[in-house]
C-alpha cells in the first residue's frame, strides 16, 4: 500500500508543473507551418515575449535547451580569444564559464562561492582594472538553480552603466523568468537567455535569448557565429522557417502561447507578488523546522523560484525517497554542490516553486514534509506549517 497513488506532484525546480490549459493547447493535429494561424500566432509571441523580459529590443527563439543557449548567446558576440569575465554563484554560472572557454575565449571567474550573491564592487574592480577594455562580455546568473541565489542585476547593471566600461552584460534568467523580477531595459541587460520549461510553464525544449541594439552591433565582428546559432536571421524572420532555422516546434508553440496568456491575463507583477509570497511561506516553513538550513542565509537573495536545503546526510535522500514513494511529491537532488559520490551529497534537497502554483500547493507539500520527517522519525523544530499558513494569509 502506498499513499501516493493520486495525482503527483513535481516540486523539482524545473520542469515545472504544466497546467492544463497549457497541456490541452497542445492536444491537436499538425498545422500548416507556412500560412495562417501557426505563422499569426508566432509572429504575436514576439511582443508578448518581449514584455516578459521588459524589453522592446530583440528577441531570438531556438529549439535548444539552457546549455545550448549558453553557446548561442556567446558566438554572436564573442571572437575566438576574446577576454569574458564570468561571474560565478553556483553550478550554473561555471557551467557559462565551461562553454566560454570551450569556445575559445580568455575566461576569467570571480568565483563568490555557492552561498551568497555576486558582489558588486567587486565586479567593478575587475572592470577598472581592465583600463584597455579588452573584456567584451560579462556573464552570470540571475538566480542559479542548484543554490537558489538570486544576484542583484538591476545593481550590477546600474554600476557597470556609471563605470562606462563597454563590456556586454550577459544574464542566464532560465530559473527565475516569469518568477522573479526582471526588467532587461531598465536594468541596463544586454544578453539574457530563458528556456521554455520552467517560469514559461512549457516542455522542456524551447529557449529564447533576448538581446539589445548594442548587442547586436558589438556582434557584427564576432567570429564565432555559425549559421544556425545565428540570431540576426531569427530576429527579423520573413516566415516561420526562418525564427527557427528550420521546421517550428509547432506543438511547443501552441503550449507557449497558452502559458503566455496566462502570464499576462494575472499581470507580471501579480506574478511576480504570487510568487515571492510562495516562496516565502516556504522559507518560513524552513526556518520554524531548523533541521533544514536554507542554503541563503540572507533573505534578500533568496529566489522566489527554488530553494536549496541543507540537512544532516542522508537524511535529505531518505526525505526525497520517501516523498516521491509515499506523498507523491518529487523533491530535487543537489547540483553542483558537493561531489554526488561523496557522503554529504545525502545531505541536499530542492524544492522548486516556480510556474502553475497556488497556496493549497505549497501547503499540501509542507505537511508532507511535515508528515516524512514525523515517518522518519527526524527531529526538528514545531510550528512550521502555522508559520507558512501567516505568510500566505498575509500575502493574499
Amino acid at each position: 500500500m502506498s499513499l501516493a497513488n493520486g495525482r503527483t506532484y513535481l516540486a523539482i525546480p524545473g520542469p515545472s508543473v504544466m497546467p492544463e490549459r497549457v497541456l490541452r493547447a497542445m492536444m491537436r493535429s499538425a498545422p500548416n507551418i507556412y500560412t495562417g494561424e501557426m505563422v499569426d500566432m508566432t509572429h504575436g509571441l514576439v511582443p508578448d515575449l518581449k514584455t516578459i523580459a521588459g524589453t522592446s529590443q530583440n528577441l531570438a527563439m531556438y529549439i535548444t535547451n539552457g546549455h545550448g543557449l549558453w553557446e548561442a548567446s556567446l558566438s554572436n558576440v564573442i571572437s575566438r580569444g576574446d577576454r569574458v569575465l564570468s561571474l560565478v554563484t553556483g553550478n550554473f554560472g561555471s557551467g557559462w564559464a565551461g562553454v566560454a572557454r570551450a569556445l575559445g575565449a580568455q575566461v576569467a571567474e570571480l568565483d563568490f562561492g555557492n552561498r551568497a550573491a555576486l558582489e558588486v564592487a567587486q565586479v567593478i574592480n575587475a572592470l577598472k582594472l581592465d583600463s584597455h577594455h579588452t573584456i567584451k562580455a560579462v556573464t552570470c546568473v540571475h538566480v542559479d538553480t542548484a543554490t537558489s541565489v538570486r544576484n542583484d542585476i538591476k545593481a550590477l547593471g546600474a554600476a557597470m552603466r556609471d563605470l562606462g566600461h563597454p563590456a556586454l552584460l550577459m544574464v542566464d534568467c532560465i530559473a527565475s523568468l516569469g518568477c522573479d523580477e526582471f526588467r532587461f531595459d531598465d536594468w541596463n541587460v544586454d544578453v539574457m537567455i530563458a528556456a521554455s520549461q520552467k517560469g514559461l510553464m512549457t516542455p522542456p525544449g524551447m529557449g529564447f535569448i533576448w538581446f539589445s541594439d548594442r548587442a547586436l552591433e558589438a556582434g557584427k565582428a564576432a567570429d564565432l557565429r555559425t549559421p544556425y546559432w545565428d540570431w540576426t536571421g531569427r530576429a527579423t524572420p520573413a516566415q516561420l522557417y526562418e525564427y527557427f532555422d528550420g521546421t517550428a516546434p509547432t506543438h511547443h508553440l501552441y503550449a507557449l502561447r497558452a502559458a503566455v496568456d496566462m502570464i499576462l491575463e494575472e499581470g507580471l507583477e501579480a506574478v511576480w507578488a504570487r510568487h515571492a509570497t510562495l516562496a516565502s511561506a516556504y522559507h518560513a516553513a524552513f526556518a520554524a523546522w531548523g533541521c533544514t538550513e536554507l542554503n541563503i542565509a540572507d533573505p534578500a537573495a533568496r529566489s522566489n523560484a527554488v530553494t536549496t536545503l541543507r540537512m544532516t546526510a542522508p537524511d535529505a535522500t531518505r526525505l526525497r525517497e520517501w516523498m516521491e514513494q509515499e506523498a507523491g511529491v518529487t523533491l530535487g537532488i543537489s547540483l553542483g554542490l558537493v561531489d554526488p559520490a561523496s557522503p554529504e551529497w545525502h545531505g541536499f534537497f530542492r524544492v522548486g516553486h516556480m510556474g502553475h502554483l497556488n497556496a493549497h500547493m505549497v501547503l499540501g507539500n509542507i505537511a508532507s514534509l511535515e508528515a516524512a520527517f514525523e515517518a522518519l522519525g527526524i527531529a526538528r523544530g514545531a510550528g512550521a506549517l502555522e508559520a507558512a499558513t501567516k505568510v500566505i494569509a498575509a500575502g493574499a
